[in-house]
């Protein structure tokens, strides 16, 4: 199964930004217990000292599309929510990119399999 995670990096070496406060996303990805850097997404910050602009926010959830998570070093409960509805996660993690990223992939890798497991038995 592969997947792509975005990663919120300011230097392209730690998890560092906000979520509203970023303009950059590092798009990797994920197949099986590797991963690859894929490209840079660039979006409008939307947060400005607690003020939130929800358009910007709506705008950097729907560039976010198709990434399984988000890796940043904060994010509020609205933009978690508006991310999850789109079912991207999101995790606050504040570590380098290379060993947040090993860490997500055994995560999903254990839920995967755990998944896995509970649909054959149902069949």
């Amino acid at each position: 199964m592969s997947y792509e995670i975005a990663v919120a990096s300011s230097d392209g070496k730690v998890v560092n930004q906000h979520f509203g406060k970023a303009t950059n996303f590092l798009i990797f990805k994920v197949e099986g217990s590797n991963f690859k850097y894929l490209k840079l997404l660039e979006t409008q910050s939307f947060c400005n000292y607690g003020e939130h602009d929800e358009t910007e926010l709506l705008s950097a959830v729907e560039a976010l599309e198709g990434s399984r998570a988000v890796l940043v070093s904060q994010i509020g409960n609205g933009a978690a929510n508006a991310l999850k509805s789109k079912g991207i996660d999101a995790f606050d993690v504040r570590d380098f990119i290379e060993d947040a990223l090993k860490k997500l992939i055994k995560y999903y890798s254990d839920i995967d399999k755990s998944t896995s497991l509970e649909t054959s038995n149902l069949e």
